[in-house]
């Protein structure tokens, strides 16, 4: 009889242990979908702020904000469209008020990635070009005087 007890002692203690084994696990797994929840939160609304400021800077040169996600569904990067400006040599100041634009736009955020700052820096680059064509002499241009 006491092997007996013995052993039903031992099987509700085994049951006991799984029991809370189990809702030890449980309650793992839980926190570590709401860690996860709580990333993909604060990633979102950081990457959406970033690409938001973009955005709102570019104006009609802006396309749509996109979240890029890795394998797990956390968002890890974004990306704006900006449209780089045409030099156009009839009109340099369009040229340079565009690309002023841009620089604007690139720079928006409060924290400008890498990338940010080669969009700026080529903006850039498009913007000296049409200052220097906007101070050459304008040739071939008529002028019309009148007597």
């Amino acid at each position: 009889m006491a092997l007996s007890l013995l052993n039903i002692y031992s099987n509700n203690l085994n049951k006991t242990l799984e029991r809370q084994n189990n809702q030890n696990n449980k309650k793992a797994q839980q926190s570590r979908e709401s860690q996860k929840e709580a990333l993909i939160s604060k990633n979102y609304n950081d990457i959406y702020r970033h690409e938001a400021a973009h955005k709102a800077a570019a104006g009609s040169f802006g396309g749509a904000i996109v979240i890029e996600k890795n394998s797990e569904g956390i968002p890890v990067g974004g990306h704006v469209d900006i449209k780089m400006p045409a030099l156009n040599p009839k009109d340099p100041d369009k040229t340079i008020s565009d690309a002023r634009t841009v620089i604007g736009a690139a720079m928006a955020p409060s924290d400008p990635s890498s990338q940010d700052y080669k969009v700026a820096a080529q903006a850039r680059s498009i913007m000296s070009q049409a200052e220097y064509m906007k101070k050459q002499p304008q040739v071939g241009k008529k002028l019309n005087i009148q007597a």
